[in-house]
């Protein structure tokens, strides 16, 4: 027997009914030979991290665009504050840890520079609209490596499923989106406050007492919560008392933070940079990188273009805007 074997047989012993045992995968689209050491969920988990889009989310932004601060969420930080605390909800409800990581790991790897901003810039420009989500599904079924990361099926079922009204087909997958939520609400608050877009005493003091006083505390309570309503349950939640205080602090941020006016100018800015370098590239695709060409060949100009830019980085794009926009300067003679 060797250590795959070992940690499969683990899992079987261990793990809930209503887990996911690596062994049980519905599989891969491309058959590969089995590792003798890792799980097919641990070696997803390897090939996210070791890719080039995963790299990228170190220079994308998460709420604040291009902070000053070193303190700041990139979606980087964001991404494994989430897998954080998805694989802490799976190892306690004894779901596969390894699943929800990489899951956690993978869930915005379609995301555009300038965070939700370019997101919904893409979306109005682009004929089919826009979803980060399936973005993210793309990145590793298609773009990544130009063939994709051949990912078993949970963990794109679970990226594709990790926002809105979407449910995913695992209790892995919901883990993962319970943490996404969570990680967001209590990080946007700490950062609106570095920011000083927001102040402590703002932030209602039902919703404090609720939840927890302190960023740690409310992180606990949700968690804590869910663990509690959900152990041994083939589902995954938390009660009507704390969900509810918890979408009463996202519309909270929604109008304090997401929404507010201070916002607008910035965004309105982000929104000309996608557009024009939308426009650009729509008209001139043979400039964009050769597997963007490619791609403009295969699946036509509009999915290359839009390919193209759901990749940049938020400096990336600026550079290439400044590039093509900006006129060089020239030497005072």
């Amino acid at each position: 027997m060797n250590i795959r074997q070992e940690l499969e047989k683990r899992e079987r012993l261990f793990l809930s009914a209503h887990a996911v045992c690596s062994a049980d995968t519905r599989g891969r689209e491309y058959p590969i030979t089995p590792d003798s050491m890792r799980t097919e969920f641990q070696r997803d988990r390897d090939r996210i991290l070791h890719c080039k889009s995963f790299r990228r989310l170190k220079f994308k932004t998460q709420v604040f665009i291009a902070p000053e601060g070193d303190h700041f969420r990139t979606r980087l930080t964001h991404t494994l504050e989430v897998s954080q605390v998805a694989r802490t909800l799976a190892r306690a409800l004894r779901l596969n840890e390894d699943l929800a990581e990489a899951i956690a790991l993978g869930h915005d790897l379609g995301h555009t520079p300038f965070g939700h901003s370019g997101e919904r810039s893409l979306d109005r420009l682009t004929q089919g609209g826009f979803r980060h989500n399936e973005q993210s599904l793309r990145m590793v079924e298609t773009l990544e490596g130009g063939e994709g990361l051949n990912l078993t099926w949970e963990v794109r079922d679970g990226i594709l499923n990790h926002s809105g009204k979407l449910k995913p087909a695992t209790l892995e997958g919901e883990c993962v989106a319970r943490a996404d939520r969570i990680a967001y609400i209590n990080h946007d608050i700490d950062d609106a406050i570095r920011a000083g877009v927001l102040r402590e005493f703002e932030i209602p003091h039902e919703l404090l007492r609720i939840l927890g006083e302190t960023h740690g505390q409310r992180i606990n309570t949700m968690i804590s919560d869910i663990v509690e309503n959900s152990m041994d349950q083939p589902y995954v939640k938390m009660s009507s008392r704390i969900q509810e205080a918890c979408d009463e602090m996202r519309a909270f941020l929604f109008e304090k933070v997401y929404m507010d006016d201070w916002r607008r100018g910035e965004e309105m800015r982000c929104d000309h940079v996608i557009t024009a370098l939308f426009e650009y590239f729509s008209e001139h695709p043979g400039e964009m990188p050769l597997e963007y060409v490619q791609i403009s060949y295969r699946d036509g100009t509009e999915r290359a273009v839009t390919d193209y830019l759901a990749c940049m980085t938020d400096r990336y794009a600026l550079r290439t805007y400044q590039k093509i926009f900006v006129p060089e300067s020239f030497p005072v003679i």
